[in-house]
């Protein structure tokens, strides 16, 4: 017989022992991710289905209260979730049907997820929508919370096969940052993390883009890095760090979450050595995939971001596209008032 509850604060390492080694276990599934939102307003709801004491199932689940005055509602969102046999419509039910208590508890309009899954998977498709869900349109960019369309790579072969499979100017940059005396190392405390940062709000203004405050990137360092689901990678060249990498772990996947490099020293190719560097310390933690995160599913190389893409397919990896973003609805008024009215108070309220 299933059952389902919320953990406490006590079962924090049995919660992340499932995530850990479950096939679709994920970083933003962690009850860590959770304690890295809260500072951002966001409370964590950690859900399992046990049978007779096992973990089943999970789901992170993340609430934020909404400002809706005169009303106590808010909206679930768990990023990357279900962590469930995908296969096993049963379990899926049990899982989801549990929320169903805890968003009545909670006052939520609706669940958001955004599974790690492929857009192929039909059955499971039809699974979440025997739950209730039913698929948002994100586009083919990053309309979405999570990317739709990213660029993965086994890393099971060993290194000459994963060096062959690269395109041959992405070998040819990694062997000559090598012979200029690029180095990579792996950040010791907050000056490194504070040196990381300022690199990305350089790479942020010269190429456009918003990037979180320092703080957020203090709580990744506090919750994950000091926990080792996390590491901050850096390029040094002549005495200075010229670039920088994100990445995070968990089981036997590895993710690249943020990369930075200086406006100077460019032409020594920092960014494909520590890409490199990144997938060799990953095989050795025993990782077999390695995940780029996000590009965009438009190809055109008139897209802004088609840089990006060619960047990350050069590794030698496959471009993945998940089902996309999925939402349960509770409370079918309130959920309106979410996609239409808010919305549109919000862009007035700012003229």
């Amino acid at each position: 017989m299933y059952t389902t509850r919320i953990l406490d604060i006590n079962e924090q390492d049995y919660f992340n022992q499932f995530i850990a080694g479950h096939p679709q276990g994920h970083f933003l599934q962690l009850w860590e991710w959770g304690m890295v939102k809260a500072g951002m307003g966001w409370e964590s709801l950690p859900l399992v289905v046990e049978q007779d004491g096992i973990v089943k199932a999970a789901l992170l689940i993340l609430k934020r209260p909404l400002p809706i005055p005169g009303f106590k509602k808010s909206i679930f969102y768990a990023p990357r979730g279900p962590v469930v046999d995908l296969d096993d419509e049963e379990l899926c039910q049990v899982l989801i049907n549990g929320t169903r208590q805890i968003a009545k508890d909670q006052g939520a309009i609706f669940l958001k997820i955004d599974p790690a899954v492929e857009v192929d998977n039909h059955r499971f498709k039809q699974i979440m929508t025997n739950c209730g869900f039913r698929l948002n349109e994100t586009g083919l960019d990053f309309e979405g919370v999570q990317p739709k369309f990213v660029f993965r790579l086994d890393i099971a072969p060993d290194e000459n096969t994963l060096l062959s499979n690269m395109h041959q100017k992405w070998r040819y940059n990694i062997r000559l940052a090598g012979r200029k005396g690029v180095t990579i190392r792996g950040a010791q405390n907050k000056e490194d993390l504070k040196t990381f940062y300022d690199i990305l709000l350089e790479t942020a203004e010269r190429d456009q883009f918003l990037v979180r405050g320092y703080q957020y990137f203090e709580w990744i360092w506090d919750y994950m890095v000091a926990r080792n689901y996390a590491r901050i990678f850096l390029a040094e060249f002549e005495g200075r760090i010229i670039s920088g990498t994100l990445g995070l772990i968990v089981g036997n996947k590895f993710w690249y979450l943020y990369g930075a490099s200086s406006n100077l020293d460019r032409n020594v190719m920092p960014n494909y050595l520590i890409q490199w560097e990144m997938i060799k310390w990953a095989r050795q933690q025993g990782c077999t995939l390695y995940d780029f995160r996000g590009v965009s599913g438009d190809m055109d190389e008139n897209n802004p971001l088609y840089g990006l893409y060619r960047f990350k397919k050069g590794f030698g990896g496959e471009m993945t596209e998940f089902i996309g973003e999925m939402d349960k609805v509770y409370s079918p008024l309130f959920y309106w008032l979410w996609n239409k009215a808010l919305p549109l108070y919000k862009k007035m309220s700012h003229k």
